[in-house]
């Protein structure tokens, strides 16, 4: 869940380009690339998401046919006496 509050600064920072040139540095923000950045990780969050939902779904088909439905009757119209243990 943290990574998801990193991403933002990930893709901004991925619009960076920073050149030195001696002792000077040069940061310039290109915002093509960043956006670019920013719709490569939502189109993997994306794909991650859509994975985990086919996971879910094939695992509860998996428990689904393993357990089925089964119908159990219970009659509960005769008094029967236990023993209390202790």
């Amino acid at each position: 869940m943290r990574i998801l509050i990193a991403l933002p600064l990930a893709a901004m920072l991925a619009g960076c380009n920073v050149s030195k040139e001696g002792n000077a540095v040069t940061v310039q923000y290109d915002q093509n690339t960043a956006e670019n950045a920013a719709e490569d990780v939502s189109n993997t969050a994306e794909n991650v998401a859509a994975d985990i939902g086919n996971d879910v779904k094939s695992t509860s088909e998996k428990i689904e046919n393993k357990v089925g439905s089964k119908d159990v009757n219970v009659k509960v119209d005769k008094d029967v006496k236990t023993e209390n243990k202790q």
